[in-house]
């Protein structure tokens, strides 16, 4: 017997991945085989699975917390922006394809069928699948042909618990405004609702929870407390991307790339003693007293190239290589630091070339094979082992390569400048790996620690759910799940 419910949220940003992460850990450790879902996802942070698919950072999360392996059909459709007005579409792991985003309204449609495959193969292996929405259900005028939210649910029978943001303000209209919005048989899907992030006195709101049960009908599960170490779990939209300081021993400097990708890559780097991350937006110059500049993964790295450039930051990033400072680069962020990059198939945008940040003597060539797969990988100098996973277009090489900086699988990856103070490479998740990490940031003057990055997202997880036991009703929950019709 497979159970099923829906987490909702009555606008973007209201914690959805949060809760359905706590719920998943939560009712694992009552003895249940959950699984998460998210029909449909817009992410430029992806996790790969063991198949070689790509699928939201979100769902790779809830997988963790309940105890399996990340699956493609967990996120069968991946929205990649690439533009402000298109996306690559990955579809169950595998890209299919841009589109822009008018032409994407019309063909999503036609992905239901493939939706409802992987969450039915999805829920033969668990006891409860979890699924989370995208957006609000109150933009009505996406409706049509929808696969996030109501169109899904309606398509495979779900209730919905809706979930609002009490920190944006205005909680009791998000609320009662997408009832009010809703078409009837939307509206009745709904069965119960939370309210997120509330600071303070939970007792104070109670005349708040009783405004929304009257005006809508749906059963209130509880008032939830800001949880204050939400970040040390990974995020995946990248407004939730922001500095952290756990001390200032050394300051590694993040650029804040339009097209960012992958910026979990700095999560376990946030969390290490003694280490400032400072994200530096656009209209600032990088920090001239930075130890290290690490230039993150893109998912457009021409364009975001030329943002960079427009900022002014290849002169101040110059400037701190004149100084003796450090620069690393992974994926995209390795791409620019070459002398050129090769666009002969005008993959990311009119055919051509155009000139790298020229710290590194290599050269990328852009072609139209995604790299994508989990790899064991070793440190050159150091000789320290590590894992990760590489996800990306082009391929790189050059003089700098023959003094690669790490070995995947045998194999090597990425360069070293003569002076040794510049690296990149192409593997993500490398700085989960305790030991290299430790090591590296010693090398900048971090001083030794014994944080272990992978047990203390566990241990979060755990902390996380414990607050949903408290703060919902994780009873009444349960049972508004329906119980979904062998397939």
């Amino acid at each position: 017997m497979t159970r099923a419910i829906m987490i909702q949220g009555a606008g973007s940003n209201v914690g959805k991945s949060m809760i359905v992460a706590g719920l998943a850990r939560a009712f694992t450790r009552r003895g249940l085989r959950v699984a998460p879902f998210k029909s449909q996802n817009m992410s430029n942070n992806a996790a790969v699975t063991v198949d070689g698919g790509e699928i939201g950072r979100a769902q790779a999360l809830q997988a963790k917390a309940c105890g399996r392996a990340p699956e493609t059909d967990m996120n069968p459709v991946l929205l990649k922006p690439e533009s402000d007005r298109g996306a690559q579409v990955i579809v169950q792991g595998r890209r299919t394809g841009t589109l822009k985003a008018s032409a994407y309204g019309s063909h999503k449609a036609t992905l239901l069928p493939r939706v409802l495959e992987s969450f039915h193969r999805l829920a033969r292996g668990a006891d409860l699948v979890l699924i989370e929405g995208a957006g609000s259900p109150a933009e009505v005028n996406l409706r049509h042909g929808d696969i996030a939210n109501m169109g899904f649910a309606e398509a495979a029978g779900i209730p919905v618990i809706l979930i609002g943001d009490i920190d944006r303000g205005g909680v009791i209209a998000q609320c009662v405004g997408t009832h009010a919005v809703l078409p009837p048989a939307d509206r009745d899907r709904i069965k119960g609702f939370a309210v997120n992030k509330f600071r303070g006195d939970v007792t104070l709101f109670e005349g708040g929870v009783e405004a929304i049960r009257a005006h809508t009908g749906w059963a209130p599960l509880g008032v939830i407390p800001w949880f204050e170490a939400a970040w040390r779990l990974p995020a995946e939209d990248a407004l939730d991307l922001h500095s952290h300081a756990s001390g200032r021993d050394i300051t590694i400097a993040v650029p804040q790339l339009g097209r960012i990708a992958n910026f979990d890559d700095l999560d376990p780097l946030r969390a290490s003693p003694g280490v400032t991350v400072e994200i530096v937006p656009p209209g600032r110059p990088l920090p001239g007293t930075a130890d290290l500049v690490l230039l993150p993964g893109s998912k457009s790295t021409i364009a975001d190239l030329a943002a960079f450039r427009a900022q002014g930051w290849d002169i101040d990033l110059a400037a701190h290589h004149r100084r003796g400072g450090r620069v690393l680069g992974i994926c995209g962020g390795y791409q620019m630091l070459g002398r050129q990059i090769i666009d002969a198939d005008g993959i990311e945008g009119p055919p051509g070339m155009v000139e790298g940040l020229g710290l590194l003597d290599v050269v990328t060539r852009m072609a139209p094979e995604k790299r994508i797969g989990l790899a064991a990988a070793r440190h050159v100098p150091s000789g320290l082992p590590l894992d990760g996973y590489e996800i990306h277009l082009g391929r790189t090489d050059g003089p700098d390569t023959d003094r690669a900086w790490l070995s995947l699988d045998g194999r090597p990856d990425g360069a070293v400048s003569r002076d040794g103070l510049i690296a990149g490479c192409y593997l993500h998740g490398l700085f989960a790996a305790d030991g290299f990490r430790s090591a590296y940031l010693a090398e900048l003057g971090a001083p030794a620690h014994d944080y272990a990055h992978d047990a203390a997202v566990e241990d979060t997880l755990d902390a996380l759910a414990d607050h949903l036991e408290r703060w919902m009703d994780l009873d009444a929950l349960l049972g508004l799940a329906v119980t979904l019709a062998p397939d």
